[in-house]
């Protein structure tokens, strides 16, 4: 099942995408919150579907699109997680996850305008898979258990600058992952029922242009492995995201130049859908 949110930012209507049509979820909830997906949201929304209790959605094609969730609580983000990538940036491959933190009013809709930080020269991509909270995940036993506390998937561009990210970090990563729409995420939700995030391609563009083309089978630490570190050291509520990491084929490669305003990005994972974001210059859009 894939949930979205759409509309104007601040004014989204949530919404499950069918494959006869786009359908209200207003009857069911106010937003797709936390509170909705811990509430076994498919099996509600497919309840409600079959008893026609959910109307289309008018001009839901013109409609913006939103973040597929409302406002985590919390943007947990592994790092260096493909051996390539991690070569790419000048490290050896991690032992153990890296974690930092995104503040969450970085996430936005998937083709929402990107500003460029103030001064920037080193604003990079990365298409990572996102993992959504269903259900509250604390310490758990084996890695087992993990999944069973997911309620669906994202794409995601997780934007750095770098130059704050690794020269002026203080020895913390978050100073260049924190500016405003640094993390557009979307365009849907989809449960885990309709796709095994073991083996899925991940890919960017810019300027129509190739630059990353991986899968998750090359991910050091898999999802279920991620969630299960994570809950030893902090608890998930659901609607937080979870960031696992990029593959090789960025800037920071030294094979691509920066971002600059104008440039166009587009990212893809294989079922998740695809995201497209315009690039321009802080002050532009003031």
């Amino acid at each position: 099942m894939k949930f979205a949110r759409l509309g104007e930012q601040g004014h989204e209507v949530p919404v499950v995408v069918a494959e006869n049509g786009i359908f209200d979820l207003r009857p069911l909830t106010s937003d797709v919150s936390g509170e909705f997906l811990a509430s076994d949201p498919v099996a509600r929304t497919a309840a409600a579907l079959r008893d026609g209790l959910l109307s289309e959605l008018p001009d839901a094609a013109a409609r913006r699109i939103g973040a597929p969730i409302a406002r985590p609580g919390a943007v947990v983000c592994i790092g260096m997680n493909y051996a390539a990538h991690a070569r790419e940036s000048g490290s050896e491959p991690p032992a153990t996850t890296v974690v930092f933190l995104k503040t969450p009013n970085t996430v936005v809709g998937p083709n929402d305008v990107v500003t460029i930080p103030r001064g920037s020269e080193r604003t990079d991509w990365e298409v990572e898979l996102g993992v959504v909270i269903g259900t509250r995940l604390s310490y758990l036993t084996s890695p087992d258990e993990a999944l069973s506390h997911v309620a669906g998937f994202v794409v995601a561009n997780d934007l750095s600058e770098r130059e704050l990210q690794l020269e002026r970090s203080g020895g913390q990563w978050s100073k260049g992952k924190c500016a405003p729409g640094f993390t557009p995420t979307g365009p849907w939700l989809v449960t885990p029922d309709e796709v095994d995030s073991r083996d899925l391609r991940l890919r960017s563009w810019v300027g129509g242009e190739p630059r990353q083309d991986s899968s998750t089978a090359d991910m050091i630490f898999p999802v279920a492995e991620i969630l299960f570190q994570l809950s030893q050291v902090m608890a998930l509520d659901p609607g937080d995201l979870v960031l696992t990491g990029t593959p090789e084929g960025v800037a920071l490669s030294g094979r691509f130049p920066y971002l600059s305003a104008g440039d166009v990005v587009e990212l893809e994972i294989e079922g998740l859908g695809r995201q497209r974001q315009h690039l321009v210059a802080w002050g532009a859009d003031a």
